[in-house]
Protein backbone atom coordinates (compact mmCIF):
# COMPACT_ATOMS: atom_id res chain seq x y z
CA UNK A 1 0.00 0.00 0.00
CA UNK A 2 1.24 3.49 -0.86
CA UNK A 3 0.17 6.70 0.91
CA UNK A 4 1.16 10.15 -0.14
CA UNK A 5 -0.07 13.78 -0.16
CA UNK A 6 -0.09 15.70 -3.43
CA UNK A 7 1.56 18.68 -3.56
CA UNK A 8 -0.62 22.18 -3.62
CA UNK A 9 1.97 23.68 -5.69
CA UNK A 10 2.56 21.35 -8.84
CA UNK A 11 0.10 18.20 -7.62
CA UNK A 12 3.23 15.81 -7.33
CA UNK A 13 3.10 13.33 -4.89
CA UNK A 14 5.16 14.29 -1.58
CA UNK A 15 6.06 11.88 1.49
CA UNK A 16 5.39 8.85 -0.09
CA UNK A 17 5.25 5.56 2.47
CA UNK A 18 5.13 2.57 1.26
CA UNK A 19 4.10 -0.03 3.32
CA UNK A 20 3.52 -4.16 2.71
CA UNK A 21 0.67 -5.30 3.51
CA UNK A 22 -0.37 -9.09 4.01
CA UNK A 23 -3.17 -11.00 3.83
CA UNK A 24 -3.54 -14.49 5.63
CA UNK A 25 -5.43 -17.15 4.29
CA UNK A 26 -8.93 -17.68 6.27
CA UNK A 27 -9.07 -21.50 7.20
CA UNK A 28 -11.88 -23.46 6.37
CA UNK A 29 -13.27 -26.26 6.40
CA UNK A 30 -15.92 -29.09 4.90
CA UNK A 31 -19.31 -29.70 6.54
CA UNK A 32 -22.57 -31.39 5.24
CA UNK A 33 -25.54 -29.55 4.37
CA UNK A 34 -28.54 -31.64 3.82
CA UNK A 35 -31.93 -31.06 1.99
CA UNK A 36 -34.63 -32.52 0.00
CA UNK A 37 -34.27 -33.31 -3.42
CA UNK A 38 -37.20 -33.59 -6.28
CA UNK A 39 -35.03 -34.64 -8.68
CA UNK A 40 -33.96 -37.90 -6.59
CA UNK A 41 -36.79 -38.51 -5.32
CA UNK A 42 -39.59 -37.23 -7.36
CA UNK A 43 -42.26 -38.99 -6.08
CA UNK A 44 -41.54 -37.67 -2.89
CA UNK A 45 -42.03 -40.68 -1.21
CA UNK A 46 -40.65 -40.68 1.41
CA UNK A 47 -40.59 -36.89 3.47
CA UNK A 48 -38.11 -37.78 5.62
CA UNK A 49 -35.12 -38.54 3.01
CA UNK A 50 -32.84 -35.98 2.69
CA UNK A 51 -29.62 -35.69 0.10
CA UNK A 52 -26.06 -33.85 1.58
CA UNK A 53 -24.58 -30.92 -0.04
CA UNK A 54 -21.04 -29.97 1.10
CA UNK A 55 -20.10 -26.34 1.71
CA UNK A 56 -17.43 -24.28 3.13
CA UNK A 57 -16.82 -22.28 6.35
CA UNK A 58 -14.61 -20.44 8.46
CA UNK A 59 -12.93 -22.96 10.40
CA UNK A 60 -14.35 -22.59 14.12
CA UNK A 61 -14.85 -24.34 17.43
CA UNK A 62 -18.79 -24.30 16.79
CA UNK A 63 -18.63 -25.86 13.54
CA UNK A 64 -21.96 -27.79 14.51
CA UNK A 65 -23.81 -24.13 14.67
CA UNK A 66 -22.14 -22.98 11.50
CA UNK A 67 -23.36 -26.20 9.57
CA UNK A 68 -26.94 -25.38 11.20
CA UNK A 69 -26.52 -21.32 10.25
CA UNK A 70 -25.86 -23.19 6.42
CA UNK A 71 -28.48 -25.18 6.23
CA UNK A 72 -30.57 -22.41 7.51
CA UNK A 73 -29.64 -20.12 4.33
CA UNK A 74 -30.72 -22.19 2.21
CA UNK A 75 -29.71 -24.31 -1.37
CA UNK A 76 -27.95 -21.88 -3.06
CA UNK A 77 -28.88 -21.31 -7.29
CA UNK A 78 -27.03 -24.24 -8.71
CA UNK A 79 -28.29 -26.67 -5.57
CA UNK A 80 -31.83 -25.40 -6.39
CA UNK A 81 -31.26 -25.91 -9.97
CA UNK A 82 -30.59 -29.98 -9.41
CA UNK A 83 -33.77 -30.35 -7.45
CA UNK A 84 -32.27 -29.05 -3.80
CA UNK A 85 -34.86 -27.72 -1.80
CA UNK A 86 -35.57 -26.79 2.02
CA UNK A 87 -38.68 -26.71 3.62
CA UNK A 88 -37.22 -24.84 6.62
CA UNK A 89 -39.02 -21.31 6.52
CA UNK A 90 -36.49 -17.54 5.53
CA UNK A 91 -35.69 -15.80 8.58
CA UNK A 92 -35.03 -18.53 11.17
CA UNK A 93 -32.54 -17.80 13.98
CA UNK A 94 -30.69 -20.59 16.34
CA UNK A 95 -31.40 -19.03 19.95
CA UNK A 96 -29.29 -21.90 21.57
CA UNK A 97 -26.80 -24.97 20.17
CA UNK A 98 -25.09 -27.28 22.86
CA UNK A 99 -23.73 -30.62 22.47
CA UNK A 100 -22.94 -33.04 25.59
CA UNK A 101 -22.80 -36.66 26.68
CA UNK A 102 -23.95 -37.21 22.63
CA UNK A 103 -27.10 -35.26 23.14
CA UNK A 104 -27.56 -32.02 20.62
CA UNK A 105 -29.76 -29.64 21.50
CA UNK A 106 -31.12 -26.87 19.40
CA UNK A 107 -33.45 -24.37 20.11
CA UNK A 108 -35.18 -22.36 17.22
CA UNK A 109 -37.25 -19.24 17.62
CA UNK A 110 -40.51 -18.97 16.10
CA UNK A 111 -40.20 -18.60 12.62
CA UNK A 112 -39.54 -21.87 12.24
CA UNK A 113 -43.08 -23.04 13.00
CA UNK A 114 -44.76 -20.27 10.67
CA UNK A 115 -46.82 -21.51 8.60
CA UNK A 116 -46.46 -24.76 9.23
CA UNK A 117 -48.74 -27.47 8.12
CA UNK A 118 -48.66 -31.23 7.30
CA UNK A 119 -46.67 -34.37 8.97
CA UNK A 120 -44.66 -34.46 5.63
CA UNK A 121 -43.40 -31.14 5.88
CA UNK A 122 -42.21 -31.81 9.59
CA UNK A 123 -40.84 -34.68 9.18
CA UNK A 124 -38.44 -32.94 5.99
CA UNK A 125 -37.37 -30.18 8.83
CA UNK A 126 -36.58 -32.79 11.08
CA UNK A 127 -34.85 -34.89 9.21
CA UNK A 128 -32.65 -32.08 7.78
CA UNK A 129 -31.75 -30.72 11.05
CA UNK A 130 -31.43 -33.95 12.94
CA UNK A 131 -28.86 -35.43 10.31
CA UNK A 132 -27.04 -31.85 9.51
CA UNK A 133 -26.25 -32.21 13.49
CA UNK A 134 -25.62 -35.91 13.27
CA UNK A 135 -22.79 -35.72 10.62
CA UNK A 136 -20.69 -34.75 13.76
CA UNK A 137 -19.17 -37.95 15.75
CA UNK A 138 -20.13 -36.01 19.03
CA UNK A 139 -23.80 -35.96 17.87
CA UNK A 140 -25.94 -39.54 18.33
CA UNK A 141 -29.03 -37.86 19.51
CA UNK A 142 -30.49 -34.70 18.46
CA UNK A 143 -33.16 -32.41 20.43
CA UNK A 144 -35.21 -29.72 18.86
CA UNK A 145 -37.14 -27.17 20.43
CA UNK A 146 -38.79 -23.73 19.39
CA UNK A 147 -38.48 -21.13 22.33
CA UNK A 148 -37.51 -23.49 24.77
CA UNK A 149 -40.49 -25.99 24.24
CA UNK A 150 -39.54 -29.70 23.60
CA UNK A 151 -42.68 -31.52 23.91
CA UNK A 152 -45.20 -29.67 21.20
CA UNK A 153 -42.42 -28.16 19.27
CA UNK A 154 -42.63 -28.99 15.31
CA UNK A 155 -46.35 -30.49 15.39
CA UNK A 156 -47.78 -30.46 12.17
Amino acid sequence: MEVFNYSAKDGSEENKVSIPVRFTAVEAETVKVFFSNSAKDPAALNCSKTYAVERRVPQTVAVARAAVEELLSGPTTAERNVGYFTSINEGVKIQRLTIKNGMAEIDFDATIEQALGGSCRVAAIRSQITETLKQFPTVKKVVISVNGRVADALQP
